[in-house]
């Protein structure tokens, strides 16, 4: 049986997936914009992060994060396989809350696999998730969800030059920009983001007892 902490870890991707997904969806239907999708779905990664907790073992609500820091050995196998598969839910789950609300389907924006998409998408993710291993770093729980926010506004301005800028697959199946592209660049850029962090900039044992 699970215990109340796990429970809750699968509440947390399940919510704030879905909520993270109809914001960037609200804003993305109604504006062509970057900005403003790249400020709601920001201030929503930072509130939730405050709200839930976002570090290695909080909450992700990004299966391409989740991947990244399953890389550096940081967290749980079994707890990143039920993180995803929460994360993908919280999607499906907003997929079918904005078709209830708006009374039709929502078409699907994706197109064709595209490798400019791959790469735009890789190098916002790729940003996001430097951004968020330096968040784990972080002495407080908000200035880890203001990192995390602020790096995820800053990732979707990059990526927005060359795709819709979701980086983040489980958002994409909820708004329906769903691809390979929108599915694997997120995920190669996260891990070479998280990666870069832990190996040049992550703070060293020494330096931590300095403090």
């Amino acid at each position: 049986m699970f215990r109340k902490d796990k429970w809750a870890m699968i509440v947390a991707e399940i919510i704030g997936t879905a909520i993270l997904a109809v914001v960037v969806y609200t804003m993305v239907a109604r504006t062509s914009f970057p900005l403003f999708a790249a400020l709601g779905a920001g201030a929503t990664v930072g509130l939730l992060g405050v709200a839930m907790g976002l570090d290695n073992d909080g909450v992700h609500l990004n299966p391409a994060i989740t991947l990244a820091i399953w890389t550096q050995r940081k967290t749980e196998t079994y707890k990143d396989i039920v993180r995803i598969c929460a994360q993908l839910l919280g999607g499906i789950g907003a997929w079918y809350l904005l078709n209830y609300f708006l009374g039709h389907d929502i078409k699907s924006t994706a197109g064709a696999f595209d490798w400019k998409v791959f790469t735009a998408e890789a190098i916002g993710a790729g940003v996001f998730g430097f951004g968020v291993a330096a968040a784990a770093y972080q002495s407080s729980r908000e200035k880890a969800a203001v990192l995390a926010g602020g790096s995820l506004f800053l990732g979707i301005m990059v990526a927005s030059i060359g795709s819709a800028a979701i980086i983040n697959p489980a958002v994409a199946v909820g708004i329906q920009s769903w691809n390979w592209a929108y599915a694997g660049g997120p995920i190669v850029g996260a891990i070479v983001g998280v990666a870069l962090q832990g190996l040049l900039f992550a703070p060293t044992t020494t330096a931590k007892k300095k403090k």
